[in-house]
């Protein structure tokens, strides 16, 4: 053999080596046993934080998983548990994309939940940051909540709903008690269990809301996504204005036009004040997201002037706001 040759096989060799060891660090048994964490080579700091959220069907998971989703978490819903790690290999690579993963995980997963408890030990080993939110309820809270959807539980087989609430009791009761927060949502409805997931992941900071500022024309129809409606048309329309009819709301003369009239810096102070008092209670309620949709006759001149204004003055006070304007180049 040239040495050339020799080369060249050596090479050949290191890369298959390469891909099996690829392969092990990533081997998902048949019994669905758990994908081991390889981090090697990330900073400690990229590794995301993890959060599992589990407990008993019909105690409110999905609003538990809907509200740190709310909060930034990157959420998934019914992972097999054997994935958990992948999740978290993944994240770590992301750059600081995702710092923060959210997995939903439950009897849903049948064979997979076996798999739980060896992903939570392989995590201890890697020293990756986790906690488990358990949600608890009481049988009879339970029975209530699947009575009124008309859905059996995913335990009860032929038998009753309680056959199933106790078949899954039973087999979370090791889980249960290795959580790390145990919430019983037995007496909470999904505002007061939202407020509970805020006081605990929220930090410091009020949880913030997100404001989507629509302009939008009546004659094209209501926005369906709208919360709050304000109608512009009490103002003169520019449209009626020779040299300002080509132009929109965007415009520095058109917007000069429309605050120029009799109401509107008066209906811009008073909506602003009274958005104030609407984001509170929408805080309070676990509400994240608001569309208000500001509307005129065509959605070209004076509710898109009015959105821009409003949506300035709402970012000044701290919300996030984005602005839209529907149907400005619809004519």
């Amino acid at each position: 053999m040239t040495e050339h040759e020799a080369r060249r096989t050596a090479e050949r060799d290191q890369a298959h080596e390469g891909t099996r060891a690829g392969q092990r660090r990533r081997a998902v048994q048949e019994d669905g046993a758990q994908v081991s964490i390889d981090t090697a080579g990330v900073p400690d700091a990229a590794i995301p934080e993890l959060v599992i959220i589990t407990g008993m069907s019909g105690a409110g998971r999905s609003t538990a998983a809907k509200c740190l989703e709310d909060l930034g978490w990157f959420v998934v819903d019914n992972l097999p548990p054997a994935l958990i790690n992948t999740m978290v290999e993944l994240g770590a690579r992301s750059q600081g994309n995702v710092a923060r993963i959210a997995v939903v995980v439950d009897v849903r997963g049948r064979r997979f939940f076996d798999a739980l408890r060896e992903s939570l030990a392989d995590l201890e080993a890697k020293n990756v940051t986790r906690r488990i939110v358990f949600l608890e309820s009481s049988d009879e809270a339970l029975v209530r909540r699947f009575e009124s959807v008309r859905r059996p539980h995913p335990l009860q087989g032929d038998g009753r709903i309680v056959d199933g609430i106790a078949a899954e009791r039973e087999l979370l009761r090791e889980l249960r008690g290795d959580a790390d927060l145990v919430i019983d949502t037995s007496s909470l409805n999904v505002h007061e269990l939202r407020a509970k997931m805020d006081a605990q992941f929220a930090g410091e900071e009020e949880p913030e809301l997100r404001a989507t500022v629509m302009s939008f024309g009546f004659k094209y129809g209501l926005p369906v996504d709208a919360d709050l409606v304000a109608d512009m048309r009490f103002l003169p329309n520019p449209h009626w204005v020779p040299e300002l009819r080509p132009y929109t709301g965007l415009n520095d003369e058109v917007a000069a036009y429309v605050f120029n009239q009799p109401g509107a810096k008066e209906f811009l102070d008073r909506y602003a004040e009274l958005l104030r008092l609407i984001a509170a209670g929408y805080r309070r309620e676990g509400k994240r997201y608001v569309t208000i949709a500001i509307g005129c006759t065509g959605g070209k001149h004076r509710s898109v002037a009015m959105s821009e204004k409003l949506a300035a003055r709402l970012a000044a006070e701290g919300v996030e706001t984005v602005v839209v304007h529907r149907d400005v180049g619809r004519e």
